[in-house]
């Protein structure tokens, strides 16, 4: 288990699920003496989809809105850790979400990332970074539904006959 939690990657897009997954995380972490990378990964966007797009365009941050998500980021990690939490490097990177998550998992042996619990058309729409994660990472991930998500879902089974 100390191979495993060693170096968790911890995708974090400022939700209070991805806060809980983070805590989740620090307490694997803590309890093997790893660490974490918390990654924050700010999607390029088109800014008129209806003209087109090529490969290679869209609206990328400028570098000090960078710097300002990654400020947002450490100090939220501070915030929502204890002081006895493990190391933490804070990572903000622009690109497409799943995308940026399996390229910083080459340097974790474990990824611990939320779950917003979209169904039906949101899910459809919206789609799921971490079920792409979960189809295309190299490594082991957990993921962590929303607390409201899993206490609904509770009694959802029947109960089996004894």
């Amino acid at each position: 288990m100390a191979q495993l939690f060693s170096r968790i990657l911890v995708p974090h897009d400022a939700s209070a699920p991805a806060t809980h997954a983070l805590k989740v995380a620090a307490d694997l972490a803590l309890r093997s003496g790893g660490r974490l990378i918390v990654l924050r990964a700010i999607a390029p966007f088109l800014p008129f989809p209806e003209l087109g797009s090529t490969e290679g365009s869209g609206w990328i941050p400028p570098e000090d809105i960078v710097a300002l998500e990654l400020a947002s980021l450490e100090r939220a990690v501070a915030k929502a850790l204890p002081k006895a939490a493990p190391p933490a490097e804070c990572r903000v990177v622009v690109g497409p979400p799943y995308e940026t998550i399996l390229d910083a998992a080459q340097d974790a042996d474990s990824i611990v990332m939320a779950t917003h619990g979209r169904t039906g058309l949101a899910h459809v729409l919206i789609g799921s970074v971490a079920e792409k994660v979960v189809r295309h990472a190299q490594v082991p991930v957990l993921t962590i539904r929303p607390a409201e998500s899993a206490k609904s879902s509770r009694g959802a089974w029947p109960k089996a006959k004894r």
